[in-house]
């Protein structure tokens, strides 16, 4: 009880302080780079039926395309707003008998944007501190849920996006979750490595049953509070990567709504914690200072070694206040010795990129192909503005690269096989791409097998669906 006194008064003054100098802070000039442009957040829920398709899109495709991303429902303080702390919104398009039925976008609704919208708010377990979820959204033991990292609870929706409740999962996930678990094709079920934002000291091994309730939450041990986006899964490992991201106390006090900082202190490590083991027990493996958001597959050689590949930033949050920034982003392959515990880094493509995807029936063994988006490239720019998608084949080095075109930007790209045993390249690509020409946006689908061919379908969305982070194919 002491205890919960002292944190809620010090949280009231640290708030007030925080509050203060956000007054004083200065928006910048021509405008935030991820509130104009192409990021120019969308200003109502729409429902269309029946969209415009051009090719034919595949009899065996049954489901729904959906994508989320920031979207903020009223004006922000663009001074402290950073991309990552908007409003979620949810995007999808559902697809039968090989026509596409409908496309519909809907704010995910935490009390903020309830509020906002005039409306009673959602039922379900919140965390005190923050209920939006804007990162990720996917089918978790036959529901839909929109998730994201750093505390925040995920919110359950309807199959038409309606948000229907603010819940961990029926009441089984008690710490945090993240934007991105990891499903083992063996067993069905879901590993995540998840952190929350005031907890210092400890981030958690999750895993999700195919009931969709948390059957282990496994303590690891970290210091700093570092922000750990995305990890992998082996046979026998979580990867973890601690990597030079962590809380920032000056940031928080200074006014910033997402409080994280490039820390050169904090030392770079891989983890590699034993799925089924104490997190005290993970091996750490260290590695140059650098920062991933997003790996592709991971899987162990026969002598014990772990190969992950990876997008690799040089830094993140260090060169801007309003995005993840950096000098530079490419696409390595890290071999993570545990015997060494040292990580060696091989270059496998040299361009901006981002948002890797890969078959994922393959996830925890050896692979051939990565899908990619290129990025702009520039340093401090390194955001949704390639025109580029890329597709790597592992086993002969060759980068084969799509090009849609001046001012047409591609979103993540998500492999959907044709069949359960199909072949590894056999199926479609499939995900946004907005056209900045005419301030539209095509949902594509691709013949994974005949990456530079016609589409095999695209159909056409009458509007532009600001650039987002993540997206899914969900059968029905």
């Amino acid at each position: 009880m002491i205890e919960n006194t002292i944190r809620s008064a010090v949280t009231t003054v640290l708030g007030a302080v925080a509050n203060f100098n956000r007054k004083r802070m200065k928006a910048p000039e021509g405008g935030h780079p991820y509130l104009t442009g192409i990021h120019k957040p969308m200003t109502e829920e729409l429902t269309l039926s029946q969209l415009p398709v051009d090719g034919e899109i595949p009899p065996q495709l049954d489901g729904r395309y959906l994508r989320i991303g920031p979207n903020p429902v009223t004006a922000v303080d663009e001074a402290s707003y950073h991309w990552f702390v908007g409003d979620g919104m949810a995007h999808g398009i559902r697809i039968i008998d090989g026509k596409a039925e409908w496309y519909r976008n809907r704010w995910i609704r935490s009390n903020a944007v309830s509020d906002a919208l005039g409306e009673l708010p959602k039922p379900g377990t919140r965390k005190p501190r923050t209920d939006t979820a804007n990162t990720n959204i996917t089918e978790i033991g036959g529901r839909t849920y929109a998730i994201v990292e750093a505390g925040g609870f995920p919110v359950e929706l309807t199959n038409e996006l309606e948000t229907v409740a603010h819940n961990p999962f029926d009441g089984t996930l008690h710490n945090a979750f993240s934007a991105h678990p990891h499903r083992d094709p063996k067993t069905g079920e879901l590993h995540a490595i998840c952190y929350d934002a005031p907890v210092m000291d400890t981030v958690w091994h999750v895993v999700i049953g195919e009931d969709g309730k948390v059957t282990r939450e496994e303590p690891i041990p970290v210091s700093q509070g570092p922000s750990i986006h995305d990890c992998q899964i082996t046979e026998n490992h979580v990867l973890v990567f601690d990597l030079p991201a962590t809380f920032s106390m000056k940031r928080m006090l200074a006014g910033f709504a997402f409080p994280y900082d490039w820390n050169p202190e904090h030392k770079a490590r891989v983890g590699l914690c034993p799925r089924n083991g104490s997190g005290a027990d993970t091996i750490w493996c260290d590695v140059e200072p650098c920062y991933i958001y997003h790996p592709a597959n991971a899987f162990e050689t026969k002598d014990g070694k772990v190969i992950v590949d990876v997008v690799v930033h040089e830094s993140t949050y260090a060169r801007t206040t309003f995005g993840p920034g950096g000098a530079w982003s490419r696409l390595e392959r890290w071999t993570v010795n545990p015997v060494s515990q040292k990580v060696a880094r091989h270059i496998l493509h040299d361009h901006a990129q981002e948002f890797p995807r890969y078959d994922e029936r393959q996830s925890t063994r050896d692979y051939r192909y990565i899908y990619s988006i290129a990025l702009a490239g520039k340093p401090d720019q390194l955001d949704m503005a390639g025109t580029e998608l890329f597709k790597h084949d592992l086993k002969t080095g060759a980068t084969a690269i799509r090009n849609f075109g001046e001012s047409r930007h591609p979103g993540e790209f998500v492999f959907v096989p044709r069949s359960p045993d199909s072949a590894e390249d056999d199926g479609w690509l499939i995900g946004l791409v907005i056209d900045m020409n005419n301030e539209t946006t095509e949902l594509q689908i691709l013949k994974a097998n005949d990456f530079k061919g016609s589409p095999q379908a695209v159909i056409h969305v009458p509007h532009r669906i600001p650039p987002g982070f993540h997206g899914n194919w969900v059968e029905s």
